[in-house]
């Protein structure tokens, strides 16, 4: 054989291959990821993290059917902050994060619209806040942070636990009071109070050295987080839901097969009614634990002093929600997008009965 010849034999059975490559490509799928990081919600939150999350997680190899390696952290565990859950899914440092929406949508208020403080403060009413708004947050999520949403779900109602005697909301003025969100902080400014940001593991000591004079979170929450301990006045007056939300970095979402994405999100679903489910049924449980009342199953039983919400508390709320809540958050989201607040009018504004003029 001609050593003139040798280029071009390679050169066809280069050729050769690429055609098969071809072939086959169009046919074939990458394997699905062999492993999943996940920044879970704060260890604190034992009813969502022991009963149902870390299970979860867990058992995710048998739901896809093939070995995955799942490593599950709580975020405080990794030394993650609240606040920083949106821009970390957008880097690719963790692949699934539970992510806190009032806290992250620092980043974006577009995000706060799903649970603006005032707009829904019981579990029906947020339901239905949550459904008309899911569809334009997941898009806003995937342009904005390359994540798409796997749940939403709410901690359930959040109240005001405080370590100062209060007789009504009124009592908030000139108290220090734990804020979690935008339009939390405006509501507590316009009661009179001074909003002091801390995510959900900096309050138990914040309340202990009068660094806050009462925080806000749900009655589940703030029971299996010890509260009762550091306070001494429980008002279970809601302003909101808590919404969170599991979400997945998008890049890594699309590198799951077709089949393999219907089981994740069949999967998470499954989860996301199971905390609804405790959103709607283990607070007054832990209701009746902080006020030392029967019965008290699950919890811890306190001895804290039950504030009675009298109709007088629900309507300064509600007067909040036009005077400050809407109109700081119009200005403030309009700015970033200025469709934002007719997006929510349409959406949420229109589920739930208002109006941003």
């Amino acid at each position: 054989m001609s050593s003139s010849r040798i280029p071009h034999l390679f050169r066809l059975a280069g050729a050769a291959f690429a055609l098969a490559i071809a072939a086959v490509s169009p046919q074939s799928h990458a394997a699905d990821p062999a492993s999943m990081r996940i920044a879970g919600n704060f260890s604190s939150n034992t009813k969502h993290v022991d009963e149902i999350e870390k299970p979860f997680f867990t058992a995710l190899p048998k739901l896809m059917g093939e070995p995955i390696t799942v490593n599950y952290n709580p975020m405080d565990v990794v030394n993650v902050q609240a606040a920083d859950a949106l821009r970390l899914l957008r880097s690719g440092t963790f692949d699934v994060m539970s992510v806190q929406i009032g806290m992250a949508s620092r980043d974006d208020p577009f995000f706060e619209g799903i649970d603006l403080i005032g707009v829904s403060t019981n579990m029906k009413d947020l339901r239905k806040a949550v459904d008309a708004y899911r569809e334009v947050f997941d898009q806003r999520l995937q342009q904005r942070f390359k994540a798409k949403v796997m749940t939403l779900w709410p901690f359930g109602p959040q109240v005001f636990y405080c370590n100062k005697p209060i007789k009504s909301i009124d009592d908030v003025k000139g108290l220090k009071v734990r804020s979690f969100t935008p339009s939390m902080a405006a509501l507590i400014q316009t009661l009179g109070g001074t909003p002091v940001t801390l995510q959900f593991s900096e309050v138990y000591p914040a309340l202990q050295r009068g660094v806050a004079d009462c925080g806000v979170t749900s009655p589940t929450s703030g029971n299996a987080g010890k509260w009762g301990e550091v306070t001494t006045h429980f008002m279970p007056l809601s302003v909101s839901g808590s919404v969170q939300g599991h979400f997945m970095n998008l890049e890594y979402w699309n590198k799951f097969s077709p089949e393999a994405q219907k089981k994740l999100l069949a999967g998470f679903k499954q989860m996301e009614d199971r905390m609804w489910d405790i959103a709607e049924s283990a607070n007054a449980d832990a209701m009746n634990c902080n006020i030392g009342k029967e019965p008290c199953t699950k919890g811890t039983k306190f001895n804290m002093t039950l504030v009675p919400v009298t109709d007088a508390d629900s309507n300064k709320i509600k007067a909040a929600v036009t005077s400050s809540v809407l109109p700081l958050w119009k200005q403030t989201c309009n700015k970033v997008d200025p469709k934002c607040s007719d997006i929510w009018n349409a959406t949420v504004g229109k589920a739930r009965g208002f109006a941003i003029q």
